[in-house]
């Protein structure tokens, strides 16, 4: 089986420096190293691409999703799985954003980092991509994954938990899609949709993210969005709830719909169902127009806001999609 990898940057390949970790490791000969002292053969059927420029994946823009599709599809027809390395800070919205313009793509795609430099002793860099190249010669990979810690999880269905421990990613909602072990075992996870043919590219959109906390007030609000974004999501109490007896607030909301601006709540849990109207603290919203992130991860919502924007949705449009699943983003049914 070909593989090709593409390195992006992150910890991963990261060194010392006086002011702190940056890229800088031969991630290239580190590798192939790799791939030679476990089977010689292999490497010659590894390709290697560094893109250009390498990056903190906390200086992540959907531009950079787009720059990893075009080198994906570039070496799409010269291999058989892919593997990308990436930082672990945005790797759960990469995974998600890749999920919605890859649905025609067709060959396993996984991602994978590590919490150390690849230079450390302790380094979990050797494990996480030994386990992200067997996941893709398994097999048994399809769409987009993350391997991480001894799991591959389904790309958008991920959250990173963690800014040290090894397992530092985990799928609230679904579960792995599969442990390491000898031998590996598999699960079943429901990734049907409708797909996106021949997807428009990722481009940086506007859109506000506003969080709940007890004492926001309208003022507060309206001020966080302005000026008008492109759209808003809004990280809500539990199954979507918010203050509905702070004077001005729901109005505040319902304004920016009244303006075509699609509005989408999430909820703070990571574990978490949006059923809006469920209590009365979100059915204002929900009658306002108000769409709902169904089971989503706040990853997940938000590179699909961003995707939909890059395809031209808005309003409506936009809003009757987040409770579509393009790539098995969501459970149908939930909303």
């Amino acid at each position: 089986m070909r593989i090709h990898v593409t390195y992006t940057g992150g910890t991963i390949g990261m060194v010392e420096s006086d002011e702190g970790l940056v890229i800088g490791a031969d991630m290239r000969g580190w590798l192939f190293r790799i791939l030679s002292e476990g089977n010689e053969e292999r490497s010659d059927e590894v390709t290697f691409t560094e893109l250009d420029p390498l990056i903190d994946s906390a200086n992540a823009t959907p531009e950079s999703w787009q720059q990893i599709i075009d080198d994906l599809r570039e070496h799409r027809e010269s291999a058989d799985a892919f593997v990308v390395l990436h930082g672990t800070d945005t790797m759960g919205y990469t995974t998600a954003a890749m999920s919605y313009a890859l649905t025609e793509f067709g060959k396993p795609v996984i991602f994978t980092g590590a919490q150390h430099p690849l230079g450390r002793i302790e380094s979990d860099a050797t494990a996480n991509v030994t386990g992200a190249l067997n996941a893709a010669l398994s097999g048994r990979a399809r769409g987009v994954n993350l391997f991480f810690g001894h799991h591959l999880f389904a790309g958008n269905r991920v959250t990173k938990t963690s800014s040290w421990a090894f397992e530092g990613f985990d799928s609230p909602i679904t579960g792995p899609v599969a442990q390491s072990g000898t031998p590996w075992h598999w699960r079943d996870i429901d990734r049907t949709g409708r797909g996106w043919a021949n997807p428009k590219p990722y481009r940086r959109h506007d859109v506000a993210v506003i969080d709940m906390v007890p004492g926001i007030t309208a003022t507060r609000f309206a001020a966080m969005a302005s000026p008008q974004p492109e759209a808003v999501i809004i990280r809500a109490y539990g199954v979507g709830n918010v203050p509905s007896e702070e004077e001005g607030l729901t109005g505040a909301i319902a304004g920016l719909l009244d303006d075509q601006v699609p509005v989408v709540i999430t909820s703070q849990c990571e574990q978490a169902e949006v059923l809006l109207g469920r209590y009365e603290t979100g059915d204002a919203i929900a009658r306002a127009g108000a769409c709902s992130s169904a089971d989503m991860t706040f990853e997940a919502v938000y590179a699909k806001t961003v995707f939909l924007l890059s395809q031209g949705l808005r309003g409506k449009e936009l809003s009757d999609w987040m409770t579509v699943p393009i790539a098995g983003e969501l459970t149908p049914g939930v909303a």
